[in-house]
C-alpha cells in the first residue's frame, strides 16, 4: 500500500509544472541541458520534481543553502535517472550535504600487512552506503558548467551510490537481468586492470587513472567520461561504452555529444 501511495505521489510530482525560477538555474548552470533532446529536458524537470521533494539539502561549513544549490546538484543527479521506468530516486540517500568548497575528512587506509593508518584527506565529495552525499559546491558549480573536462563530482558520486543500491560498494550496480551479469564483469574487469596496469607503470591513459584504486571508483569515473567525454569513450572503449549505455539507457553519443 505504501509503494502505491509512494508511486502514486511520484507520477503527480513528475507531471506538475516546473517552476521558472528553477528551469533558470537549471539553464544557467547546466550546461549539458542544452545538449539534451526536448523529451528528454522534460523528464529530467520532472525527476527533479520529484528528487527536491523527496531529499533534503543541508549547508555545512559556514554556506547557506539555496535554491540554486539544491536545483543545480538535482539537475545532475537526475541525468543518471533518465529513460529509466519507475525510478528508485536513490532510495538510500535522505539528506545531500554542501560544503562550500573541498573539505577535509578523517580517513582510515589499510596496507600491506593488515597496518592501519589514519589520518585526515580533502575531498571534493564522497558517498555513503546508507543515507548521505557529501559534495563541494565550488566542484559542483564546476563540473556542471564544463561537460568536457570528464569530470563532475555529482555524476562520480551519484554512481556511488547507483553502485551502492544492493548494499556494497564494489562497481557492480543492480542490472535489469541476471544475464548481464556476466559480460559486465567481463568488460568492466579487464577494462579496470588494464587501467590499474597503465597507473602501475605511469602511462598516461585517457580514463582518469583515480579510476584504478579500486573496482567501485572505476564505475564512478568511467560513468563521468561517459557521459562527458562519450566520443573518446566509444572510439577507444567500444565495449565499455556499450555496457554503460545499456545500463543507462542513454546513448549520450547519438543523442547529445556535439
Amino acid at each position: 500500500m505504501l509503494d502505491f501511495i509512494r508511486k502514486r505521489r511520484r507520477r503527480r510530482l513528475r507531471a506538475a509544472p516546473f517552476p521558472d525560477a528553477w528551469r533558470g538555474v537549471v539553464e544557467r548552470n547546466f550546461e549539458m541541458f542544452h545538449r539534451l533532446p526536448a523529451a528528454d529536458r522534460a523528464e529530467l524537470l520532472g525527476h527533479m520534481n520529484v528528487f527536491l521533494a523527496e531529499k533534503t539539502f543541508e549547508g555545512c561549513g559556514g554556506l547557506e543553502m539555496t535554491d540554486e544549490i539544491r536545483v543545480t546538484i538535482a539537475a545532475q543527479a537526475c541525468l543518471l535517472l533518465l529513460h529509466h521506468d519507475d525510478p528508485h530516486y536513490y532510495p538510500d540517500l535522505y539528506t545531500i550535504l554542501v560544503y562550500p568548497h573541498a573539505y577535509v575528512a578523517r580517513a582510515k587506509e589499510i596496507l600491506p600487512g593488515g597496518i592501519v593508518v589514519e589520518g585526515t584527506s580533502a575531498r571534493l565529495g564522497e558517498s555513503w552506503v546508507r543515507g548521505c552525499v557529501v559534495l563541494s559546491w565550488d566542484d559542483v558549480r564546476r563540473g556542471a558548467s564544463d561537460v568536457a573536462d570528464g569530470h563532475n563530482v555529482v555524476l562520480h558520486e551519484f554512481a556511488h551510490q547507483l553502485d551502492q543500491e544492493d548494499g556494497t560498494s564494489d562497481g557492480a550496480p543492480i542490472l535489469d537481468r541476471r544475464s548481464q551479469y556476466v559480460a559486465w564483469a567481463r568488460v568492466l574487469g579487464d577494462e579496470f586492470e588494464k587501467l590499474r596496469r597503465s597507473a602501475e607503470r605511469g602511462t598516461r591513459t585517457d580514463i582518469d587513472t583515480y579510476g584504478a584504486t579500486n573496482a567501485a571508483e572505476f564505475f564512478a569515473v568511467v560513468t563521468e567520461a561517459f557521459f562527458e567525454r562519450p566520443r573518446s569513450l566509444h572510439k577507444r572503449h567500444p565495449e565499455l561504452y556499450e555496457e554503460l549505455a545499456m545500463f543507462y539507457k542513454q546513448d549520450p553519443l547519438a543523442g547529445y555529444a556535439r
